[in-house]
């Protein structure tokens, strides 16, 4: 989240509608959950105004590939805070797995 700021991306006072965590707006208007890594968009209703996550007929996808992409970053902050080899070798072989596993899911994705 520090890193948008840098950015110069806001805090706002909203909250991911899928997570909760907290809204980012970016310079151009576009709001961003870091945590699901998702564009969001606001969506006005004559009756009342409810915020929706990118809409894609394929949630599930969605909810795996945030998933994996969140499990990628824990294990590389591990890499980057270990030094011992066999530990490196492990945390190497699951982040190779589950990148693979990304790639599928966005292969899988492009092709709906």
């Amino acid at each position: 989240m520090a890193d948008l700021l840098r950015q110069g991306a806001t805090l706002t006072d909203l909250s991911c509608p899928a997570c909760s965590a907290p809204l980012f707006r970016f310079k151009d208007g576009t709001l961003w959950c870091e945590q699901d890594q998702k564009k969001v968009v606001i969506v006005k209703d004559t009756e009342q105004a409810s915020i929706q996550t990118d809409a894609h007929p394929n949630t599930a996808y969605d909810k795996l590939e945030t998933t994996l992409l969140t499990k990628i970053q824990v294990i590389e902050d591990k890499i980057e805070k270990t030094e011992d080899i066999e530990e490196l070798q492990k945390l190497s072989i699951a982040l190779s797995e589950l990148l693979n596993s990304l790639e599928k899911i966005r292969k899988i994705k492009t092709k709906t």
